[in-house]
């Protein structure tokens, strides 16, 4: 585990070749990150588990069970569940870049489980790296000495072997009891469509073979086993799991809520008495909705996102209605580029055209008849009339960053409404920033401002951390005097006019014109912020008059004027998804 970009992966690979684990005709870089766009990005979406056979120096073999995880904030959620699964983690870290804000996140979410821990620092063939600097950093996070820090090259291979033989040395073996009751911990999973539902687990007690019938102990479902093995990274049927093994299990499970992550599997004829704890709720931060361009494709995004949502527990939806999208789900994620994978996702691997609505935050509103409504959709905020107070979601962001750019940074975080809570410093050169800060202002646009204010150098993790009473408006889009709740969006009061005229701009632009005057129009209630007007396409009536009386071109004018009046009070306007398009680009167009 690791910050992003530290070269988690590229040490996996290293760790699969001196294993051996992988047909060196097969072998390519970022090998455990299966999917295209994991290639294309970088990055880690999805972890991997693989199992793996040492041969030490001992003259003992080992058998391993690795699982590569990401390292962006947004999939936080892969790593805890990973821990769930393991005795140990190699605390993997950057030597140029040193100890970074998610660093220390994953750190404490494997020290919470009570795992061993193993300090790497990589990337020590960089004639950047400052190794020295990086030890005092880890000392200063973990203890230890420096002769428990490893240094590797993930890259040249150098140091790698000796991480294989301390892995070995001091991560425990696993617990577990082969003769109790079976308990084998569902972690991950995904759908094939041959054989239903895939079901990732560790095996905490117990045994389970080919044949035998099993139970969830979440939902009392019941199935025979048809097949288990192990991640060799290929599926490797083996027909029999222990205690302490991290493989999977076939059972014929074809609805895809009967296999839900963080449940329990048993034997139905000796079942275990308790579950094994599972994982806390995920709780999505950031919401919008997705709607199939073509409505006719409604039924297949539904079954798309349940198939999607097996594979990426994280995801939450359920189904809305919009009047200019039609039907579609509105969904939940942990952030903005959780959002837009599972977008490229459901077009890349199911073949869909995804239309998604602005990303907004959940707010709690207190109504003045003293009932409290959680709303995550700003079309469905209550009148004005009704709200005693709007509540935004704050996070406890933090800030790691060299120390000459903390002012810039603190400035960056005023201006975003952020609230400074404290400042450690870390060594002498880099301190750690505390700021409360509302979600939305950490949408957009401030990731790529953090990293232009430090030059690259500063990095950023958040928790949520509770609501927050502020001055925050509904602000509706209004086309033809008609609301587009597609279209609305929270903001704040001081910021709401100048995001209203730019949102009716965009749309004055890309809204084709008709036949008669369309008016595009933001409002806070009854209150209209910013206008802009399409004007009408004009038939030329009087084309056909060639001289004769004025009168006769009057008259003509005269019935063209009362038809586009007749026609704009009852003429719809089609907005074409386009529109939709430019207003979400023009939001999140520099979204991290």
């Amino acid at each position: 585990m690791a910050h992003i970009d530290h070269g988690k992966s590229t040490l996996a690979d290293r760790i699969l070749e001196l294993t051996a684990s992988v047909d060196p005709r097969k072998m390519r870089e970022q090998f455990l990150d299966s999917m295209d766009l994991e290639r294309e990005r970088g990055i880690t979406i999805k972890m991997q588990a693989v199992r793996l056979r040492y041969e030490a120096e001992d003259g003992a073999t080992y058998e391993f069970g690795l699982i590569d995880t990401p390292g962006h904030v947004d999939f936080s959620y892969e790593v805890s569940r990973s821990l769930k699964a393991c005795e140990g983690a190699v605390l993997l870290i950057d030597a140029a870049q040193g100890v970074e804000a998610q660093t220390i996140s994953n750190l404490n979410l494997a020290i919470d489980e009570g795992l061993e821990i193993i300090p790497v620092i990589n990337k020590i063939d960089l004639p950047v790296a400052r190794v020295a600097q990086t030890e005092d950093e880890i000392i200063g996070l973990i203890g230890g000495t420096r002769d428990e820090i490893l240094k590797v090259s993930a890259k040249t291979g150098e140091g790698v072997p000796e991480l294989l033989e301390a892995i070995a040395q001091r991560i425990p073996p696993p617990k577990g009891n082969s003769d109790a009751p079976l308990q084998a911990l569902i972690f991950d999973s995904h759908y094939d469509p041959y054989r239903g539902t895939v079901c990732y687990v560790r095996v905490m007690n117990g045994e389970v073979e080919d044949g035998d019938a099993i139970r969830m102990m979440n939902t009392g479902k019941r199935f025979d086993v048809s097949g288990c093995g192990y991640f060799r990274p290929q599926l490797e049927e083996t027909g029999h799991l222990s205690a302490g093994d991290v493989g999977y299990i076939f059972a014929g499970i074809k609805d895809i809520g009967d296999a839900q992550v963080g449940d329990t599997i048993t034997l139905n004829q000796r079942p275990a008495g308790k579950p094994v704890p599972g994982f806390r709720r995920v709780k999505p931060l950031v919401f919008c909705g997705f709607y199939a361009a073509d409505n006719e494709d409604y039924d297949d995004l539904k079954a798309a996102l349940a198939r999607l949502s097996l594979n990426d527990s994280a995801l939450q939806y359920e189904q809305e209605s919009s009047e200019a999208l039609g039907f579609g789900f509105r969904c939940g994620f942990l952030g903005l580029l959780h959002m837009e994978i599972v977008q490229e996702r459901l077009e890349r691997e199911y073949q869909l055209d995804i239309v998604a609505t602005a990303p907004s935050v959940a707010f709690e509103v207190e109504l003045r008849d003293g009932g409290v409504q959680t709303v995550d959709n700003p079309a469905r905020i209550p009148p004005p009339d009704e709200i005693r107070c709007i509540k935004e979601p704050y996070v406890l962001g933090t800030i790691l960053t060299p120390v000459q750019y903390q002012s810039a940074l603190i400035e960056l975080c005023k201006e975003r409404r952020g609230e400074l809570k404290d400042i450690q410093y870390f060594t002498s050169e880099r301190a750690n920033i505390y700021f409360y800060l509302p979600l939305s202002e950490i949408l957009y646009e401030f990731y790529d401002a953090l990293k232009t204010q430090s030059r690259g150098l500063a990095s950023f993790d958040y928790e949520l951390a509770g609501y927050r009473e502020s001055d925050l408006v509904r602000v509706d889009i209004l086309i033809n005097k008609e609301p587009a709740d597609a279209l609305a969006f929270m903001a704040h009061r001081k910021r709401a006019q100048q995001r209203g005229r730019e949102v009716v701009e965009i749309l004055r632009r890309t809204i084709p014109r008709h036949l008669f005057i369309v008016p595009v129009q933001a409002a806070i209630g009854s209150n209209i912020i910013a206008r802009e007007t399409i004007p009408a396409l004009r038939k030329d009536v009087i084309a056909k008059c060639y001289g004769g009386d004025i009168t006769r071109k009057r008259k003509l004018l005269e019935r063209q004027r009362k038809g586009k009046q007749r026609m704009r009070s009852i003429g719809s306007v089609s907005i074409p998804q386009e529109a939709f398009l430019a207003v979400l680009k023009q939001d999140g167009g520099k979204k991290k």
